[in-house]
Protein backbone atom coordinates (compact mmCIF):
# COMPACT_ATOMS: atom_id res chain seq x y z
CA UNK A 1 0.00 0.00 0.00
CA UNK A 2 0.94 3.46 -0.93
CA UNK A 3 2.63 5.08 1.88
CA UNK A 4 0.10 7.96 1.26
CA UNK A 5 0.86 10.50 4.38
CA UNK A 6 4.45 10.89 3.19
CA UNK A 7 3.97 11.21 -0.29
CA UNK A 8 1.34 14.20 0.50
CA UNK A 9 3.46 15.73 3.40
CA UNK A 10 5.97 16.06 0.42
CA UNK A 11 3.45 17.44 -1.91
CA UNK A 12 2.52 20.00 0.47
CA UNK A 13 5.58 21.51 1.34
CA UNK A 14 6.43 21.76 -2.62
CA UNK A 15 3.20 23.56 -2.72
CA UNK A 16 4.40 25.76 0.24
CA UNK A 17 7.47 26.53 -1.81
CA UNK A 18 6.30 27.09 -5.25
CA UNK A 19 2.90 28.35 -4.94
CA UNK A 20 2.88 29.82 -1.52
CA UNK A 21 6.51 31.41 -2.05
CA UNK A 22 7.25 31.50 1.52
CA UNK A 23 10.45 32.18 2.83
CA UNK A 24 12.92 29.76 4.03
CA UNK A 25 12.22 30.19 7.52
CA UNK A 26 8.70 29.73 7.25
CA UNK A 27 9.10 26.77 4.87
CA UNK A 28 11.44 25.21 8.28
CA UNK A 29 8.76 26.02 10.80
CA UNK A 30 6.34 24.16 8.71
CA UNK A 31 8.56 21.18 8.32
CA UNK A 32 9.18 21.00 11.80
CA UNK A 33 5.74 21.35 13.34
CA UNK A 34 4.39 18.76 10.69
CA UNK A 35 7.13 16.26 11.35
CA UNK A 36 6.09 16.30 14.93
CA UNK A 37 2.76 15.61 13.28
CA UNK A 38 3.71 13.14 11.32
CA UNK A 39 5.56 11.05 14.07
CA UNK A 40 2.62 11.66 16.45
CA UNK A 41 0.41 9.64 13.52
CA UNK A 42 3.27 6.97 12.95
CA UNK A 43 3.33 6.06 16.62
CA UNK A 44 -0.44 5.28 16.22
CA UNK A 45 -0.18 3.35 12.92
CA UNK A 46 -1.56 6.07 10.85
CA UNK A 47 -0.25 6.44 7.31
CA UNK A 48 -3.85 7.22 5.25
CA UNK A 49 -5.81 10.39 5.09
CA UNK A 50 -8.79 8.55 5.54
CA UNK A 51 -7.85 7.31 9.05
CA UNK A 52 -7.57 11.30 10.45
CA UNK A 53 -10.37 12.59 11.93
CA UNK A 54 -11.49 15.28 14.33
CA UNK A 55 -10.34 13.30 17.45
CA UNK A 56 -7.17 12.42 16.17
CA UNK A 57 -6.39 16.20 15.90
CA UNK A 58 -7.80 17.03 19.04
CA UNK A 59 -5.54 14.35 20.69
CA UNK A 60 -2.67 15.65 18.85
CA UNK A 61 -3.29 18.89 20.53
CA UNK A 62 -3.88 17.54 23.68
CA UNK A 63 -0.56 15.52 23.25
CA UNK A 64 1.33 18.75 22.38
CA UNK A 65 0.38 20.65 25.61
CA UNK A 66 1.68 17.70 27.45
CA UNK A 67 5.11 17.50 26.29
CA UNK A 68 7.51 18.28 29.03
CA UNK A 69 11.28 19.08 28.92
CA UNK A 70 14.04 17.39 31.62
CA UNK A 71 13.04 19.66 34.69
CA UNK A 72 8.84 18.49 33.89
CA UNK A 73 8.35 21.83 32.72
CA UNK A 74 5.70 22.26 29.40
CA UNK A 75 8.21 21.99 26.19
CA UNK A 76 5.82 23.91 24.36
CA UNK A 77 3.75 27.41 24.72
CA UNK A 78 0.48 28.10 23.72
CA UNK A 79 1.99 30.28 21.47
CA UNK A 80 4.18 27.28 19.81
CA UNK A 81 1.19 24.43 20.29
CA UNK A 82 -1.44 26.84 18.14
CA UNK A 83 1.77 27.67 15.88
CA UNK A 84 1.79 23.95 15.44
CA UNK A 85 -2.08 23.30 14.80
CA UNK A 86 -1.57 26.16 12.16
CA UNK A 87 0.68 23.45 10.09
CA UNK A 88 -1.53 21.02 10.84
CA UNK A 89 -4.78 22.93 9.68
CA UNK A 90 -2.82 24.23 6.18
CA UNK A 91 -1.69 20.60 5.26
CA UNK A 92 -5.38 19.19 5.79
CA UNK A 93 -7.04 22.34 3.83
CA UNK A 94 -5.05 21.77 1.04
CA UNK A 95 -5.54 18.20 0.95
CA UNK A 96 -9.24 19.23 0.64
CA UNK A 97 -8.45 22.10 -2.01
CA UNK A 98 -6.17 19.53 -4.11
CA UNK A 99 -9.27 17.06 -4.28
CA UNK A 100 -7.17 14.37 -2.28
CA UNK A 101 -9.89 14.57 0.75
CA UNK A 102 -13.42 15.34 1.23
CA UNK A 103 -13.08 16.55 4.44
CA UNK A 104 -10.63 18.95 7.03
CA UNK A 105 -10.33 17.15 10.10
CA UNK A 106 -9.12 19.94 11.94
CA UNK A 107 -11.64 22.52 11.07
CA UNK A 108 -13.56 22.45 14.29
CA UNK A 109 -10.65 22.32 16.94
CA UNK A 110 -9.49 24.55 18.83
CA UNK A 111 -5.84 26.19 19.57
CA UNK A 112 -5.12 27.18 22.83
CA UNK A 113 -5.55 30.62 23.40
CA UNK A 114 -1.91 32.86 23.11
CA UNK A 115 -1.99 35.77 26.02
CA UNK A 116 -1.72 38.97 24.26
CA UNK A 117 1.37 40.54 25.15
CA UNK A 118 1.77 44.20 25.65
CA UNK A 119 4.18 46.13 23.32
CA UNK A 120 7.18 47.92 25.38
CA UNK A 121 7.22 51.48 24.24
CA UNK A 122 9.69 53.47 25.56
CA UNK A 123 9.20 57.14 27.85
CA UNK A 124 9.24 60.10 25.68
CA UNK A 125 12.32 61.01 26.84
CA UNK A 126 14.19 57.80 26.27
CA UNK A 127 13.06 58.50 22.33
CA UNK A 128 14.66 62.30 22.74
CA UNK A 129 17.50 60.59 23.48
CA UNK A 130 17.10 57.58 20.80
CA UNK A 131 17.17 60.59 18.58
CA UNK A 132 19.62 62.86 19.11
CA UNK A 133 22.41 59.76 19.30
CA UNK A 134 23.55 60.42 15.88
CA UNK A 135 25.85 63.09 15.75
CA UNK A 136 27.66 64.80 12.71
CA UNK A 137 26.60 65.78 9.37
CA UNK A 138 27.82 62.98 6.40
CA UNK A 139 25.89 61.16 4.77
CA UNK A 140 25.59 58.53 6.40
CA UNK A 141 24.57 60.59 9.92
CA UNK A 142 21.98 62.23 7.72
CA UNK A 143 19.99 59.06 6.73
CA UNK A 144 20.46 57.55 9.66
CA UNK A 145 18.88 60.49 11.95
CA UNK A 146 16.55 60.80 8.69
CA UNK A 147 15.47 57.16 9.60
CA UNK A 148 15.32 57.53 12.92
CA UNK A 149 12.99 60.59 13.00
CA UNK A 150 10.18 59.09 10.04
CA UNK A 151 9.97 55.44 12.11
CA UNK A 152 8.79 57.49 15.29
CA UNK A 153 7.06 60.33 13.70
CA UNK A 154 4.94 57.76 11.32
CA UNK A 155 4.46 54.73 13.09
CA UNK A 156 5.38 52.63 9.48
CA UNK A 157 7.04 49.34 9.83
CA UNK A 158 11.00 48.91 8.92
CA UNK A 159 9.69 46.80 6.02
CA UNK A 160 7.44 49.58 4.63
CA UNK A 161 10.12 52.42 5.27
CA UNK A 162 12.82 50.33 3.18
CA UNK A 163 10.31 50.19 0.30
CA UNK A 164 9.92 53.84 -0.14
CA UNK A 165 10.78 55.39 -3.53
CA UNK A 166 11.32 59.26 -4.15
CA UNK A 167 7.82 59.86 -5.96
CA UNK A 168 6.20 58.68 -2.91
CA UNK A 169 7.38 61.16 -0.69
CA UNK A 170 6.13 64.94 -0.80
CA UNK A 171 7.47 67.28 1.49
CA UNK A 172 5.16 70.27 0.39
CA UNK A 173 2.63 68.39 2.02
CA UNK A 174 4.76 66.68 4.41
CA UNK A 175 2.99 63.18 3.38
CA UNK A 176 4.76 59.99 2.68
CA UNK A 177 2.64 56.97 0.66
CA UNK A 178 3.42 53.85 2.13
CA UNK A 179 2.51 50.21 1.14
CA UNK A 180 1.73 48.14 4.04
CA UNK A 181 0.47 44.73 4.43
CA UNK A 182 -1.44 42.99 1.54
CA UNK A 183 -0.17 45.58 -0.87
CA UNK A 184 -2.43 48.30 0.82
CA UNK A 185 -1.26 51.98 0.30
CA UNK A 186 -2.09 54.85 2.56
CA UNK A 187 -1.11 58.15 3.14
CA UNK A 188 1.16 58.98 6.64
CA UNK A 189 1.68 62.46 7.53
CA UNK A 190 5.35 63.40 8.69
CA UNK A 191 5.88 65.99 11.52
CA UNK A 192 8.53 68.86 11.36
CA UNK A 193 11.59 67.13 12.97
CA UNK A 194 11.08 64.09 10.53
CA UNK A 195 10.72 66.62 7.01
CA UNK A 196 13.68 68.60 8.74
CA UNK A 197 15.86 65.69 8.62
CA UNK A 198 14.17 63.93 5.45
CA UNK A 199 14.83 67.70 3.59
CA UNK A 200 18.35 67.26 4.62
CA UNK A 201 19.01 64.01 3.78
CA UNK A 202 17.56 64.23 0.39
CA UNK A 203 19.17 67.25 -0.71
CA UNK A 204 22.33 66.40 0.29
CA UNK A 205 23.30 62.76 2.04
CA UNK A 206 21.77 60.39 -0.56
CA UNK A 207 23.20 62.22 -3.53
CA UNK A 208 26.57 61.65 -2.02
CA UNK A 209 25.57 57.97 -1.39
CA UNK A 210 24.15 57.38 -5.27
CA UNK A 211 26.91 59.14 -6.99
CA UNK A 212 29.68 57.18 -4.85
CA UNK A 213 28.78 54.30 -6.72
CA UNK A 214 26.71 55.09 -9.53
CA UNK A 215 26.47 51.78 -11.40
CA UNK A 216 25.03 49.96 -8.65
CA UNK A 217 22.31 52.72 -7.37
CA UNK A 218 19.13 52.75 -7.47
CA UNK A 219 17.53 55.48 -8.94
CA UNK A 220 14.43 55.44 -7.19
CA UNK A 221 14.97 53.96 -3.07
CA UNK A 222 14.77 56.73 -0.27
CA UNK A 223 17.14 55.32 1.79
CA UNK A 224 20.28 53.80 0.18
CA UNK A 225 23.21 51.78 1.67
CA UNK A 226 27.06 52.61 1.21
CA UNK A 227 26.55 51.29 -2.14
CA UNK A 228 23.70 53.14 -3.16
CA UNK A 229 21.79 50.11 -3.35
CA UNK A 230 18.51 50.18 -1.57
CA UNK A 231 18.89 49.42 2.14
CA UNK A 232 17.55 46.39 4.12
CA UNK A 233 15.53 45.41 6.79
CA UNK A 234 18.60 44.32 8.38
CA UNK A 235 20.40 47.43 7.72
CA UNK A 236 17.89 49.43 9.24
CA UNK A 237 17.56 47.52 12.31
CA UNK A 238 20.91 47.71 12.56
CA UNK A 239 21.06 51.58 12.28
CA UNK A 240 18.36 51.51 15.14
CA UNK A 241 19.98 49.12 17.42
CA UNK A 242 23.61 51.27 16.90
CA UNK A 243 21.58 54.28 18.27
CA UNK A 244 19.94 52.86 20.89
CA UNK A 245 23.23 51.29 22.63
CA UNK A 246 24.77 54.56 22.47
CA UNK A 247 22.21 55.84 24.79
CA UNK A 248 22.13 52.79 26.83
CA UNK A 249 18.93 51.31 25.57
CA UNK A 250 20.24 48.17 23.48
CA UNK A 251 18.03 45.66 25.83
CA UNK A 252 14.79 47.93 25.29
CA UNK A 253 14.71 47.87 21.62
CA UNK A 254 12.86 45.48 19.28
CA UNK A 255 12.20 46.40 15.48
CA UNK A 256 9.21 47.61 15.80
CA UNK A 257 10.00 49.78 19.37
CA UNK A 258 9.47 52.98 17.33
CA UNK A 259 6.06 52.26 16.10
CA UNK A 260 5.31 51.00 19.43
CA UNK A 261 6.55 54.25 20.58
CA UNK A 262 4.52 56.37 18.21
CA UNK A 263 0.90 54.65 18.70
CA UNK A 264 1.43 55.22 22.87
CA UNK A 265 2.29 57.88 22.77
CA UNK A 266 -0.36 59.51 20.71
CA UNK A 267 -2.79 58.04 22.26
CA UNK A 268 -1.49 59.66 25.50
CA UNK A 269 -1.79 62.99 24.37
CA UNK A 270 -5.21 62.25 23.14
CA UNK A 271 -5.06 61.20 19.86
CA UNK A 272 -8.24 59.02 18.36
CA UNK A 273 -7.76 55.59 18.34
CA UNK A 274 -9.63 55.28 14.64
CA UNK A 275 -6.63 58.05 13.70
CA UNK A 276 -4.24 55.97 15.00
CA UNK A 277 -5.60 52.74 13.41
CA UNK A 278 -5.65 54.73 10.30
CA UNK A 279 -1.67 55.97 10.79
CA UNK A 280 -0.51 52.33 11.51
CA UNK A 281 -2.35 50.88 8.64
CA UNK A 282 -4.31 47.87 11.02
CA UNK A 283 -7.03 45.97 9.49
CA UNK A 284 -8.99 46.01 12.40
CA UNK A 285 -9.16 48.36 15.52
CA UNK A 286 -8.82 45.59 17.98
CA UNK A 287 -5.51 45.79 16.70
CA UNK A 288 -4.88 49.06 17.89
CA UNK A 289 -6.81 48.86 21.16
CA UNK A 290 -3.34 46.87 22.69
CA UNK A 291 -1.87 49.94 23.10
CA UNK A 292 -4.01 51.52 25.31
CA UNK A 293 -3.48 49.02 27.81
CA UNK A 294 0.31 50.19 27.95
CA UNK A 295 -0.51 53.35 30.29
CA UNK A 296 -2.34 52.94 33.31
CA UNK A 297 -1.22 55.83 34.79
CA UNK A 298 -3.07 57.93 32.23
CA UNK A 299 -6.06 55.66 32.73
CA UNK A 300 -6.58 56.46 36.14
CA UNK A 301 -5.58 60.07 35.65
CA UNK A 302 -8.58 60.08 32.70
CA UNK A 303 -10.49 58.15 35.04
CA UNK A 304 -10.58 60.37 38.04
CA UNK A 305 -10.36 63.11 35.82
CA UNK A 306 -13.87 62.10 34.39
CA UNK A 307 -16.31 60.15 36.99
CA UNK A 308 -17.90 61.57 39.46
CA UNK A 309 -17.53 59.52 42.12
CA UNK A 310 -14.08 59.10 41.47
CA UNK A 311 -13.27 62.72 42.14
CA UNK A 312 -11.79 64.02 45.60
CA UNK A 313 -13.59 65.46 47.61
CA UNK A 314 -12.78 69.29 48.72
CA UNK A 315 -13.98 71.06 51.20
CA UNK A 316 -17.20 68.81 51.49
CA UNK A 317 -18.00 65.28 50.50
CA UNK A 318 -18.84 64.19 46.97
Amino acid sequence: MTDELAVQLAEHELWLTAERGLALNSRLAYRRDLSRYEKFLRVRGISQLSEIGEATVSAYVNYLRELRNDEGEPQLGAASIARGLVAVRSFHRFMVTEGVASKDPSEDVGAPRVPQGIPKALEEDEVLALLGAVVGEDARAQRDRAILEVLYATGIRISELVNIDLDAVDLHDSIVRVLGKGSKERLVPVGRAARAALEQYLGSGRLQQRTARPKIADSNAVFLNARGGRLTRQGVWKIVRFAGDRVGLGDRLSPHVLRHSCATHMLNHGADIRVVQELLGHASVSTTQVYTKVSPDRLRTVYEASHPRARRASGRAS
